[in-house]
């Protein structure tokens, strides 16, 4: 397996993990019933601020993972592996990990640097592929 690869599938891992914090605060805050009773985030008694911003940084981390994991596999298909695309998927890992934990706790700053980072990896892969770099 390339760097790359196992690069992407920890990313895929991580994104997988997202949900498990504000999970355990909605059990916290509904309770165990009010937790299984099947109701979208925005119905019931309100989650933390902090696990309503980790919703929104698991669900941008999803969309960005539906554009990066198909470049890494592109790539991978194209047997196109340097130095540039595995910096660009140790990038992507840290800057996704990164943008959660800033979104989550509320740093706006941090937060737009972390996911412009994801996105300079992403375009690495893309420049990659069309033999740019």
């Amino acid at each position: 397996m390339t760097s790359e690869l196992y690069l992407l599938v920890l990313s895929i891992l991580m994104t997988a993990l997202f949900w498990v914090p504000y999970v355990l605060n909605r059990l916290v805050v509904r309770g165990f019933g009010g937790t299984l009773a099947g109701m979208s985030p925005d119905q019931g008694t309100p989650q933390s601020a902090w696990a309503q911003r980790a919703i929104k940084a698991h669900t941008n981390a999803i969309e960005n993972l539906a554009i990066y994991a198909p470049l890494v596999l592109a790539a991978h298909v194209l047997n196109l592996h340097s130095p540039a695309t595995r910096f660009a998927a140790v990038l992507y890992l840290a800057s996704r990990a990164i943008h959660f934990v800033v979104y989550t706790g509320g740093v706006p700053v941090l937060r737009t640097l972390a996911f412009t980072g994801g996105w300079i990896a992403q375009m690495i892969f893309v420049a990659a592929i069309l033999k740019w770099i």
